[in-house]
């Protein structure tokens, strides 16, 4: 059977956009459609950035014409309605939040998620309110330490503005490119796809009012990294690291970086991961597995207070992998967690009594950030 141009009509005046009043038909929707031999081509400019809804567009719109004729072929061209930089600048849905933390190392595997997870986590318990994005596009792991792997955001109409609303759980406000990709999807993207990912997520999404965003940062010093100094005006920066000479070496570059004259972030600490391991038999012994007092000499060396300690622990490991961050767990571990955040804030406060408010970096020339 064939198919024309308007039984394909038909099928976008059924489809229509959350939120909007408006179905794939509208002019301002629907730039283009063609058949040509036996190739059904659409071209749809949407304002939705999400995965989720370009993947319901597909999937309603090859489901219909595999039911009415196999042979055809569909292929569709998304074009994302861009914000203006001047809109995103006046973008709303930021000036809620009081204090903006990126937690950054330079090597991969050092925790710092686990790390971000707990520290979100330890805020809420504290009776902060508290956002967590998951910047690591490539990896992103926030979704299962938070055991909400299976959650779709859903899009909202906030004053005129198509806004994805944060999956919320213990307390804490979460978004990661992990709620719009399966899990055993590769994320194949280059560096500008993958940054306008980030800024989807920091200024596409109602977070509300927030005392604290903290952004999980992936390793290195790359776009991600450039992007998120560009786009939000961020109070400071938490440096991970382990107590090992190579995760040290990394951790120091990522310093680096956050104080660099062009970027100019406050640290306003570092934490020391997996600085020794207690058998569960003798809970008293320590093994400095990683080395000793890595963290503590590259604080000294760098001026960078170092807020906290923590040893290598099965528990900390069962309760990322489950979904429940350590913190809640009411223990010793939650209760190193807990210092850890009051911390964080002390020295947040500090540095907001004795500094200015953080400005969006302006970067002319990448070579000097590279």
């Amino acid at each position: 059977m064939s198919i024309t141009k308007k039984d394909i009509l038909n099928l976008l005046q059924s489809i229509k956009i959350p939120s909007e009043n408006k179905s794939l038909v509208h002019f301002e929707i629907l730039k283009d459609l063609s058949i040509e031999n036996s190739i059904i081509e659409l071209k749809l400019s949407i304002s939705n950035p999400t995965l989720q809804f370009r993947k319901k567009i597909e999937s309603l719109v090859k489901d219909f014409v595999n039911k009415r004729s196999p042979e055809y072929t569909v292929k569709i061209d998304f074009i994302i309605q861009e914000k203006s930089k001047k809109d995103l600048e006046n973008k709303k849905t930021i000036n809620g939040i009081k204090n903006i933390i990126a937690v950054a190392s330079g090597k991969g595997g050092v925790g710092k998620s686990t790390i971000s997870s707990n520290l979100a986590a330890s805020l809420s318990l504290l009776g902060k309110k508290v956002g967590l994005i998951d910047a690591d596009i490539y990896g992103p792991s926030i979704p299962i330490m938070f055991d909400v792997e299976k959650e779709k955001p859903v899009v909202s109409n906030i004053n005129g503005d198509s806004l994805i609303e944060p999956i919320e759980a213990h307390g804490v406000k979460l978004l990661s490119i992990g709620f719009f990709s399966k899990p055993s999807d590769a994320i194949v993207w280059r560096g500008p796809m993958a940054s306008k990912a980030l800024n989807q997520m920091i200024h596409q999404a109602n977070w509300g009012n927030l005392d604290y965003l903290i952004i999980d940062l992936p390793p290195g010093t790359g776009d991600i990294h450039l992007t998120l100094v560009q786009s939000l005006p961020l109070t400071g920066a938490v440096i991970v690291t382990t107590p090992q000479p190579i995760s040290l070496i990394d951790a120091k570059k990522a310093a680096a970086m956050f104080k660099m004259k062009n970027i100019n972030v406050p640290i306003i600490g570092m934490a020391e991961n997996m600085s020794w391991f207690s058998p569960n038999d003798n809970p008293k012994k320590k093994y400095y597995i990683f080395g000793k007092a890595g963290g503590e000499n590259l604080s000294k060396d760098l001026k960078i207070p170092l807020l906290s300690r923590f040893p290598l622990l099965e528990t900390i490991r069962e309760s990322s992998d489950v979904g429940r961050p350590a913190a809640l767990q009411n223990n010793n571990v939650s209760e190193m967690y807990k210092n850890f955040a009051i911390s964080v804030v002390e020295k947040t406060m500090e540095r907001n009594l004795k500094l200015n408010k953080t400005k969006r970096v302006k970067i002319t020339h990448t070579r000097g950030c590279s």
